[in-house]
C-alpha cells in the first residue's frame, strides 16, 4: 500500500505537477547568476514554469479528449440524449458535456442545436451548464495541482450542479421563454460519415492547434495574473478578503469571476497563486467556477437565444449552486488537502 501512494504522490507532484521543471528552471536562473528570491525574479520562474506545464498538459489533453470527440459528433449527441428520459436524461447530458468544447461561449452554438432539434429544455440547460465547468482536462489539470480528492469532488459538484440545475429549469416549464427563433428554425440531420483511426488522429491534430491557438492567450494573461499574486500580493491582503476569516468570500469570489472571460486553463495558474497566498479551497474553486460558467460575454451570448426570465434563473442557478459547492469545499478543505 505504501509502495502504490508513493507511486501516485510521484505521478501527481512530478508528471502531472511538473515540479521537477520547477526545479530545473530555478536553477537555470540561479546558474545564469539571478536570484530567484528576488520578487522580479521569482515572478518570470513562476510564469516559465506555469505556462510550459499548463501548455504541455492542455495540448496532451485536448488531442485526447477531441479524439474521444470524435466518436460523439453532434447528431450522435442528439441521438444519444433523446433515447433518455427525466433526469436520466438530464445527467446523460451532463456527462457529454465533459467531452464538449471548453469554454461556455463555445457551447452555446451546441446548446441552440440542441434545443432546436427538439430535445427537452432541461436537458440542454445540462448540457450547456456541465460543458464549460467540467471537461475532463479540469480533471487532470487540477488533479496536478491540488490533488486527485478535490479533482474528483470539483467534478462530482459541477456534475451535480448541471443535472439538479437542469432539472429545476425542467420543472419550471420555461419553453415559452426561449426565442421563437430557435424553435422555428428547425434541424437538419446530417449523418457524420464513418471515420477511420487515421481520421480521428487528424481531427484530434487539427481541434488541438485550433483550440491552442484560442486559449493560450488567456493562458498567458491568467499565469501573469498568478505571478503577480504569486510574488506581489501580500499575504494578509489575500487571507483578509478570501481567507477563513471572511465569511463572505465565496460570494464574493463568485461575483468576481462573473464579469471575467477565459477557461478552466486560464483561472488555474491565479486559483493556484491564491490558495498558495492564504485564500480558502473553496474561495478559489468558486471563482473559476464563476469565471467558466457565468461569464459575461457568454451570458450576452445567452441572451439572444433566450429571454430575460429564464437567463435570470439559469443565472441564478448557477450562482447558488457554486456558491454551496464553495462553502462545502471549504468545510470539507482540512479533510481532502
Amino acid at each position: 500500500m505504501q509502495a502504490l501512494k508513493a507511486i501516485w504522490d510521484f505521478f501527481q507532484s512530478q508528471i502531472l505537477g511538473m515540479k521537477w521543471l520547477n526545479a530545473l528552471i530555478g536553477s537555470l536562473l540561479s546558474t545564469i547568476g539571478l536570484d530567484t528570491s528576488n520578487h522580479w525574479i521569482g515572478s518570470v520562474q513562476f510564469f516559465i514554469y506555469d505556462v510550459s506545464k499548463i501548455t504541455v498538459l492542455l495540448c496532451f489533453l485536448i488531442f485526447i479528449i477531441s479524439y474521444i470527440q470524435s466518436y460523439f459528433p453532434p447528431e450522435k449527441s442528439k441521438k444519444i440524449l433523446g433515447r433518455f428520459h427525466g433526469i436520466g436524461a438530464n445527467s446523460v447530458a451532463a456527462l457529454l458535456g465533459t467531452v464538449t468544447p471548453f469554454c461556455s461561449c463555445s457551447s452555446i452554438p451546441l446548446f441552440i442545436g440542441f434545443t432546436s432539434a427538439g430535445l427537452p429544455l432541461g436537458v440542454t440547460f445540462s448540457f450547456l451548464i456541465s460543458s464549460p465547468m467540467v471537461d475532463l482536462g479540469s480533471l487532470v489539470l487540477l488533479m496536478s495541482i491540488f490533488g486527485a480528492k478535490v479533482a474528483i469532488l470539483y467534478v462530482i459538484f459541477g456534475l451535480a450542479i448541471a443535472i439538479i440545475g437542469g432539472t429545476l429549469i425542467e420543472k419550471a416549464h420555461m419553453e415559452k421563454h426561449v426565442e421563437s427563433f430557435i424553435f422555428t428554425a428547425g434541424s437538419v440531420d446530417i449523418e457524420s460519415p464513418d471515420l477511420t483511426k487515421k481520421d480521428r488522429l487528424i481531427y484530434a491534430k487539427e481541434q488541438t492547434l485550433s483550440t491552442f491557438k484560442k486559449v493560450f492567450p488567456y493562458i498567458l494573461i491568467g499565469v501573469g495574473i498568478g505571478a503577480v499574486i504569486h510574488n506581489w500580493i501580500p499575504e494578509e491582503w489575500v487571507v483578509s478578503l478570501l481567507g477563513s476569516n471572511n465569511p463572505f468570500g465565496v460570494i464574493l469570489a463568485t461575483v468576481l469571476g462573473v464579469p471575467m472571460y477565459a477557461d478552466i486553463f486560464g483561472t488555474i495558474p491565479i486559483a493556484e497563486a491564491l490558495l498558495f497566498k492564504g485564500a480558502q479551497l473553496g474561495t478559489v474553486l468558486s471563482f473559476m467556477m464563476g469565471v467558466t460558467t457565468l461569464s459575461l460575454p457568454s451570458i450576452i451570448m445567452l441572451r439572444k437565444a433566450v429571454k430575460p426570465k429564464l437567463l435570470a434563473l439559469f443565472i441564478a442557478i448557477c450562482t447558488l449552486g457554486i456558491i454551496i459547492v464553495g462553502y462545502l469545499f471549504n468545510a470539507l478543505q482540512m479533510l481532502i488537502m
